[in-house]
């Protein structure tokens, strides 16, 4: 193989998943003339797909949705020559470089891969709750908090995450009941005491959410079981959180990438370094604390100029 049929055939990088991050990093990528690949999987685009009110996006003065967000993106990277595959990636190995990327039957080579897979929030399974997802159904207090001003909603979980999720609501909601199955929580009990404290805040410890009530537009009540009695009440609601924690898509990267314990890949602290020279992180995939698409760009934006740095130190860019 000649060198320059070898150069055409690898890639400068190789961008996985689509959404703020990926796309972020794709759009400056593509702007130092690096002509990323991205393959932005089946599902491109993220979490954002299933957000309808974006109010918190910088440069939105009257917000955004979710989809026309992402499309804005995908359009500003494409103009500077990013590609696109909408499939999912099988498998990477990143054993030696190049490192290999396979999509389905097809193999591609990359000098540098920016991953940007994202997480995915847990819900509980019922058909109801999908139903009335962004309309009623959160699993974003930071996001959607504002839209539940002066009426009662409820959050789902018995972690931090649900406590910080219950306090941060009664900033906006008249009343937060947190909704537990047991009493017994993981949250550390400096959270518990706080929302315990919270005159908005009410217990509802031994409960379940068996569905999500809602008029065909929004969310009106949810069906409540006592896991004591099995009994089961409906209660009036406007909103509820579910607040049961995040899995970040790092299926792929197992034993490979150092993550932490709940499946996040590990960046050097101030960067997107992951433990493999030559592949950075960057988006919620790396993220367990802020999950915004804002902070998810930012954090894209560090990938690329990463790995832009990484290929020059290293002579191989082009």
């Amino acid at each position: 193989m000649s060198e320059n049929q070898s150069a055409k055939s690898i890639e400068n990088v190789i961008i996985i998943g689509s959404g703020p991050a990926g796309l972020t990093s794709a759009l400056y990528t593509s702007r130092a003339n690096l002509e990323p690949l991205m393959i932005e999987g089946e599902e491109a685009g993220g979490q954002l797909m299933i957000t309808n009110d974006v109010e918190n996006y910088p440069g939105f003065e009257h917000g955004i949705t979710g989809p026309e967000l992402i499309a804005t993106l995908r359009k500003q990277a494409g103009r500077f020559g990013t590609r696109f595959i909408t499939k999912n990636v099988t498998q990477v190995d990143l054993s030696k470089r190049p490192f290999k990327v396979t999509v389905g039957k097809e193999e591609y080579l990359a000098k540098t891969i920016i991953i940007s897979t994202g997480a995915s929030a847990k819900y509980l399974g019922l058909p109801s709750e999908r139903q009335y997802m962004s309309r009623g159904v959160s699993a974003c207090a930071t996001c959607d908090g504002a839209f539940f001003r002066n009426v009662e909603v409820g959050v789902v979980g018995g972690g931090d995450t649900a406590m910080e999720e219950a306090n941060f609501l009664t900033r906006f909601a008249s009343k937060v009941y947190v909704i537990h199955r047991s009493d017994n929580f993981r949250a550390s009990k400096i959270m518990i005491d706080r929302a315990r404290k919270n005159p908005k805040i009410e217990f509802l410890t031994y409960a379940a959410v068996e569905e999500v009530i809602g008029d065909g537009k929004s969310v009106t009540g949810i069906k409540l079981k006592n896991m004591k009695s099995n009994e089961v009440n409906e209660m009036k609601l406007q909103g509820l959180f579910i607040a049961i924690g995040h899995q970040p898509n790092t299926k792929l990267f197992n034993g490979v990438l150092d993550m932490n314990e709940a499946g996040y890949l590990k960046t050097k602290p101030g960067t997107t370094y992951t433990n493999i020279e030559g592949v950075f992180a960057a988006g919620d995939v790396q993220d367990p604390n802020y999950r915004q698409a804002i902070t998810a760009a930012g954090t894209g934006c560090m990938a690329a100029i990463d790995c832009e740095r990484w290929l020059e130190a290293n002579d191989e860019a082009h």
